[in-house]
């Protein structure tokens, strides 16, 4: 049994070792300021912030890496979720986007942050400072809502 066990960690030990050579890519896209939310929007200071701090790993090209994307596999999972949000809201891309889409992802903006829905829970484990108050999370709805009734004029 004893054999066992040490045969089923060398295993697993080597396993590790091998993971670590397949690393995900780090560096992140270029931003075109003209692209930007800032572009398409008028972003207060306070809700720059506020989206810096919450927001922009995983839904912007300024993703900053920590220590845990160089450790497989929790690199791949890091960058799945990076994948991911990029591909559901995009602020480096926002002004690409056309009228109706901009719309959408207001709304939701909103509705997510209302619900505590983002930032993602796994995310919070090791970014505590990313937590939105619900004075933040009312602040992000408020000057989203206040961005909606500008497309309805």
């Amino acid at each position: 049994m004893k054999n066992a066990v040490k045969i089923l960690f060398l295993v697993f030990a080597a396993a590790f070792v091998v993971i670590q050579f397949f690393q995900i890519e780090r560096t992140n896209p270029p931003i075109v300021e003209g692209d930007t939310l800032e572009a398409a929007l008028a972003v207060p200071t306070y809700i720059s912030l506020i989206l810096g701090r919450s927001c922009n790993d995983c839904h912007t090209h300024k993703t900053i890496y920590p220590w845990y994307a160089y450790i497989q596999p929790s690199g791949w999972f890091l960058r799945d979720h990076v994948d991911t949000g990029r591909s559901r809201l995009n602020l480096s891309i926002f002004n690409t986007y056309d009228a109706k889409k901009k719309i959408k992802k207001l709304e939701e903006m909103c509705e997510q942050v209302e619900y505590g829905e983002m930032p993602l829970p796994s995310y919070l484990w090791l970014h505590r400072t990313a937590r939105l108050s619900d004075s933040e999370a009312k602040a992000l709805c408020d000057w989203a809502n206040a961005e909606l009734a500008k497309f309805a004029k």
